[in-house]
């Protein structure tokens, strides 16, 4: 089994044991030492993995941290864990913050059994990093992911091979995180240079406020077009849209531009996907999303009497609500991919609204 296998297992256990891992033990027990088994290390032997390994920190004697990962006789990285679900924010990372000047490690990790974000101290020697290098989440994460991960097993654990792509990998993490948050709520800054570019006039507050709705909208449209071209070659197929179906969309994404609601990428994702599905069994263009603050519709013919699909995305867990008649039925989804699963369902309910008509 290699590690992407063992990783996924690893991922359903906490989806079916998640009510029954409530403390840090029990975190460390069922997650986390499988996880470092998961890279090749042996649990159970103290020349790999020390527990309550001793950190003395300034006067404070006796600070432990939960576990040392050590080669060749020395200590390489350290391991914080918290409870299952616990927020991995600056208060625990402080923790490990401190634990890491006492050591000659170089890397620090600090997890909840599911997410695991990786430090170095890239900025000033033998002082952490206040922001992770590399996060991994058990529960969602890509190949290219698990290839970085695979880095930190006993198998490849260089400090030099590791620590080439760490410094690009800090600020690739970060920049992606400013784009999508760009893209979803584009800011002053951005709007302004935006608007610089296509406007000759004055760029006075009147202006800014008359030109956010746009620029919200054109984000949006943009990650539309980028998400159809995926689909377009996953499907095979000549084109899921023509220039007029795709008019209404963007008119739609303008109109909740001015709302406060903020449609996600994930939302329009999961909005082309359910309309790839129902491609072969109605007009696409009369499948409509109509985005919530608790939750995002999928319609047909705009009508909220005929929902095709919700979208619950705004959690950590995430649902995709389906209709037998008008009862709403949750299903709980891994990734946007299992919503093809649901393709008989969907399908189903539209052709009730369609055969009613007839």
């Amino acid at each position: 089994m290699d590690l992407i296998d063992r990783i996924r297992e690893l991922a359903s256990r906490i989806e079916g044991q998640r009510e029954h891992i409530r403390t840090e033990e029990a975190t460390k027990n069922a997650l986390v030492m499988p996880f470092l088994s998961a890279l090749g290390y042996d649990v159970f032997n103290p020349l790999e993995v020390v527990p309550e390994f001793t950190a003395d920190v300034g006067i404070k004697k006796g600070e432990k941290v939960d576990y040392a990962i050590k080669k060749d006789g020395a200590v390489v990285m350290l391991v914080e864990c918290k409870p299952l679900g616990a927020d991995l924010g600056k208060e625990h990372a402080s923790q490990l913050f401190r634990y890491f000047t006492t050591t000659e490690s170089r890397f620090g990790m600090l997890t909840n059994g599911a997410s695991y974000r990786f430090y170095s101290d890239l900025e000033q020697p033998n002082k952490m990093d206040s922001r992770p290098f590399f996060e991994f989440d058990v529960t969602d994460f890509r190949e290219d992911d698990a290839g970085e991960l695979k880095k930190f097993s006993k198998q490849s654990f260089s400090v030099g091979s590791i620590l080439e792509t760490a410094n690009f990998l800090k600020y690739l993490r970060a920049a992606k995180k400013l784009i999508s948050e760009e893209m979803t709520e584009p800011g002053e800054e951005l709007s302004r240079f935006i608007i610089s570019r296509i406007y000759e006039g004055r760029i006075t507050a009147q202006v800014l406020e008359q030109f956010r709705p746009i620029i919200k909208a054109s984000c949006k449209q943009f990650l539309d077009d980028k998400i159809n071209e995926r689909l377009k070659i996953a499907l095979n197929s000549p084109g899921i849209q023509t220039p007029e179906q795709e008019q209404q969309p963007t008119l739609q994404a303008y109109e909740q531009a001015k709302q406060e609601v903020t449609t996600t990428s994930e939302e329009l994702e999961g909005y082309i996907i359910v309309k790839a599905i129902l491609r072969q069994t109605v007009d696409i263009s009369r499948v409509v999303m109509r985005d919530t603050q608790s939750y995002c519709g999928i319609l047909l013919d705009d009508n909220n009497r005929k929902p095709i699909c919700r979208l619950h995305f705004n959690r950590p867990q995430k649902y995709i609500g389906v209709f037998d008649g008008k009862q709403e039925e949750r299903v709980q989804i891994k990734s946007l991919n299992d919503i093809y699963g649901l393709t008989e369902r969907i399908v189903s309910t539209v052709s009730g609204y369609t055969e009613s008509t007839t």
